[in-house]
């Protein structure tokens, strides 16, 4: 089976010190998944290996069957990164940049071509910049033309370093609803975010890194499952009954504001607690259920020191 990306066993060392220690992992075409950690965990060094900017000490790495390394030239046509830094020429219109980097790879200037940086315009809604000079924008207007550079040539791969970070709502609204569509049509999508929400709403399978190693790679809703909980709290007026305190997780607040906290495994619970504070005399003014987050999920596999939690495929 061809991965749209395959790691194996890659290792960097930068003198003494190890930035990768033996990372493996295959994302399949199609997928959206996120690779996620700590800063200095080692994202970006991986990204950067992948897109043959640095070289691994050890280990392989495969863009779409295509060593980065033997095969260079096709792993890198293979391949869209959006970097994390803002990185732009200074001398060139929007449009120029594009037509700049579609060249880069060999593309010609068609009307093809054309056609296709005017729907990479519009959907980014760049249309109103295009001649503009690239020092005329605003940071959030070069990140745009940053994810179109990633995607002028057409690329099944598509990497996301922290496309979002310090970008205005209306922004990231429009590069999702982009990176979904292109998703749908079959690109592979590789993010790292410090964003878990976004992780959580948008990926199928999630990697956590910490000190250059894999500490935890599941499907999202396995992760969810695995170490956080859906919570059904409630506000009641007056005190819980005691036969449903051994129940209660958690509190919050006092007297009048209190909150009251209960674990829950699925919805048909939270009709049955109910049902039990009602039959208790309780008088319940105010309810939420929350659902699992991968926030909490991070934090419990960051705080573990085994670094086996969590692996499935």
């Amino acid at each position: 089976m061809v991965y749209a990306i395959d790691v194996a066993n890659v290792e960097k060392k930068y003198g003494s010190f190890t930035a990768l220690a033996g990372v493996s992992l295959q994302v399949e075409e199609g997928e959206f998944f996120a690779l996620l950690g700590p800063n200095g965990a080692g994202k970006t060094t991986l990204i950067s290996t992948l897109a043959g900017l640095t070289h691994p000490s050890a280990g392989t790495l495969k863009v779409m069957g295509h060593d980065v390394v033997s095969h260079y030239r096709e792993a890198r046509k293979a391949l869209g990164i959006v970097p994390q830094e803002i990185v732009f020429d200074p001398f060139f219109s929007v449009r120029e940049t594009l037509q700049f980097q579609a060249g880069y790879f060999g593309i010609a200037r068609t009307a093809q071509l054309d056609s296709w940086i005017d729907e990479l315009l519009a959907k980014l809604s760049l249309t109103d910049k295009a001649d503009k000079n690239m020092r005329q924008l605003s940071g959030g207007m070069k990140r745009r033309v940053l994810v179109a550079q990633a995607l002028v040539h057409r690329p099944p791969v598509i990497v996301l370093d922290e496309p979002t970070a310090g970008v205005d709502v209306e922004l990231r609204q429009t590069l999702w609803s982009f990176i979904r569509e292109l998703n749908t049509k079959g690109h592979t999508i590789l993010l790292t975010t410090h964003y878990l929400e976004e992780a959580q709403q948008l990926c199928s399978r999630i990697a956590m890194m910490k000190l250059g190693k894999i500490v935890a790679l599941d499907t999202t809703d396995h992760l969810l499952s695995a170490f956080s909980e859906r919570v059904l709290r409630v506000k009641l007026a007056g005190e819980l009954p005691q036969p449903l305190a051994s129940q209660r997780i958690k509190q919050e607040g006092k007297a009048e504001n209190c909150w009251h906290y209960f674990s829950i495994h699925d919805y048909n619970e939270v009709e049955v607690l109910l049902c039990r504070l009602r039959e208790a005399g309780a008088v319940i003014t105010n309810l939420e259920v929350t659902e699992p987050e991968l926030e909490e999920v991070f934090v419990k596999i960051m705080n573990q020191n085994d670094s086996s939690v969590g692996h499935a495929t």
